[in-house]
């Protein structure tokens, strides 16, 4: 299996201890959101990788060298300043954070992701088109691959739409995106793709290709045996099957696009009901929990 570290929260930049922990012990223990007393165990010995997907991977940075896994990183990074994400490190530190990382693990296993892209009268076009090609730059030599997408009307993004205000896309919008950062990525020997987006930009120069395809994941782990991730969130999504070990509501960095916060006072219970010994990201195992080990 393939682990998600984790679309529900950014496990890295806050738990990332507690995940280490998980990692020394063998097993992790996943509540499912949906039916709290069903439990998923996970024995680390059933992982054939591990996809860290966050925005700030500056504290796993010393844990790396120790994790006998294949690893793919997906680092979310994008213009915006703290009006939109509050909780962020500076975006310059996170850019040295990838390039150690590339440097660690390789050029092939590190995506940066530009998403979402939203426009309003701060955050316009030309600012997107700028800071794209500012991005690939300082990027250059250490990341191959960028993934775009563009914002969706999740619960969080309605409850914050005050401060989001935001402008609905033009198709010559959507032009000049493709083919401004087509040029931007070429330029810097980068490829630019969508994924699970209704948008197709290969016309100006965007790859077509999943995040996570069949032929990624044979690369990474030697196996082919992989179902269609069933995305909950976009039906469009055709990655391979992950497992998800977040929780929802549960990331501190209090984004105002975020599809996996929509409570903030459950967002601190939660982070303050958080144990890095426990076998579980939050909350502790109770008597009645049914626990069955998962292998896929």
């Amino acid at each position: 299996m393939i682990l998600n570290v984790s679309g529900r929260t950014d496990i890295v930049a806050f738990y990332f201890e507690w995940f280490i922990n998980r990692y020394k012990e063998g097993f992790i223990d996943v509540r499912n959101p949906f039916f709290e007393k069903n439990v998923s165990r996970i024995y680390f010995d059933d992982v054939s990788a591990i996809v860290f997907c966050t925005k700030n991977p500056i504290p796993s940075l010393k844990y790396l060298k120790s994790i006998n896994k294949p690893i793919l990183y997906h680092i979310t990074l994008t213009p915006y300043k703290q009006d939109i994400e509050p909780n962020i490190p500076p975006k310059g530190k996170i850019i040295e954070a990838i390039k150690q990382i590339s440097n660690i693990i390789g050029i092939d296993n590190v995506y940066v992701r530009y998403d979402p892209i939203f426009l309003n009268d701060k955050y316009t076009l030309k600012y997107h088109i700028k800071a794209f090609n500012n991005l690939c730059k300082l990027l250059n030599g250490y990341v191959k691959h960028i993934i775009v997408s563009f914002i969706d009307d999740y619960k969080n993004v309605r409850n914050n739409s005050e401060i989001l205000k935001i402008k609905t896309f033009t198709n010559d919008d959507f032009k000049q995106i493709g083919i401004n950062f087509s040029e931007s990525a070429k330029k810097y020997g980068m490829t630019v793709q969508t994924c699970a987006e209704e948008q197709n930009l290969t016309q100006y120069g965007f790859i077509k290709q999943d995040c996570i395809n069949h032929t990624l994941a044979f690369k990474l782990t030697g196996k082919t045996d992989f179902k269609r991730w069933k995305s909950r969130n976009n039906k469009n999504c055709n990655c391979v099957n992950m497992i998800d070990i977040g929780v929802y509501n549960s990331c501190k960095h209090f984004c105002k696009y975020c599809y996996a916060n929509y409570d903030e006072k459950k967002v601190y219970n939660n982070f303050n009901n958080h144990n890095p010994n426990s076998s579980l990201l939050i909350g502790n195992l109770k008597n009645d929990d049914i626990i069955k080990v998962r292998k896929d």
